[in-house]
């Protein structure tokens, strides 16, 4: 039994790690080569966990082999445009100027059920409104709508605006965050006194909080434990 355990924990560390390797991406913006991968490595990392009797080195072999394979296609088809277009394939047009493409539906096996439920899920269920229609490499649909049914932004409007940076998140659950309070140009002391300001007696009561780009500090306190 124990056995077993240890063969779990350093399969599932050696997946973790293969997956990692293989780049942040959710299952659905894979591409096939890095799906195919990402199966194949679950499958070989299973037989040796259930089988306590096969080597486990013929588990973990096997799933650095595809890592490698992975990896050294992901750099060639960084390099190569011809490759990329190979392994990945390349995006297709399915509205193009507001008009279906059926020629290119018809080879993608995409019927207009598909389409119109991509429409929708991606708020626009009324065709009219697209301009273009891309279907990417990973699976999902790209819309470009038609410049009239498009969001006015301020640039549009010839407005101002002010930058707007990502805020920092100086506590979390209760905690000091000192990276990221020394890179807000500010130090345990100035923090302090905010907290004091807001009659906050110590971070430890500080589920959250986060400093703007303009310096303003959100915070909400733990909640307490109910008597």
């Amino acid at each position: 039994m124990l056995i077993a355990f240890f063969r779990t924990i350093i399969l599932y560390a050696i997946v973790i790690t293969a997956l990692r390797i293989m780049g942040k991406r959710q299952i659905g913006e894979l591409q096939p080569s890095e799906l195919v991968v990402a199966i194949m490595i679950s499958d070989l990392a299973a037989i040796p966990m259930q089988n306590t009797g096969i080597p486990l080195m013929n588990g973990i072999i096997p799933i650095i082999t595809l890592i490698i394979a992975e990896v050294t296609l992901s750099f060639i088809t960084l390099k190569s445009e011809k490759a990329r277009t190979i392994i990945c394939g390349k995006p297709s047009i399915l509205i193009k100027n507001g008009k279906i493409v059926e020629s290119e539906m018809e080879k993608l096996r995409f019927n207009l059920d598909d389409l119109l439920e991509e429409l929708r899920m991606n708020n626009y269920p009324n065709i009219a409104d697209v301009e273009f229609a891309i279907l990417e490499t990973n699976g999902q649909l790209s819309i470009i709508p038609k410049s009239q049914k498009r969001p006015v932004t301020p640039q549009d409007m010839n407005i101002q605006t002010k930058y707007e940076g990502l805020p920092l998140t100086i506590i979390s659950d209760g905690k000091i965050n000192y990276k990221n309070l020394y890179e807000s140009n500010h130090d345990e002391k100035w923090l302090t006194q905010e907290l004091n300001c807001l009659g906050i007696e110590k971070p430890s009561d500080v589920f959250l909080a986060c400093l703007d780009s303009e310096g303003n500090l959100f915070y909400q306190l733990k909640q307490k434990p109910k008597e």
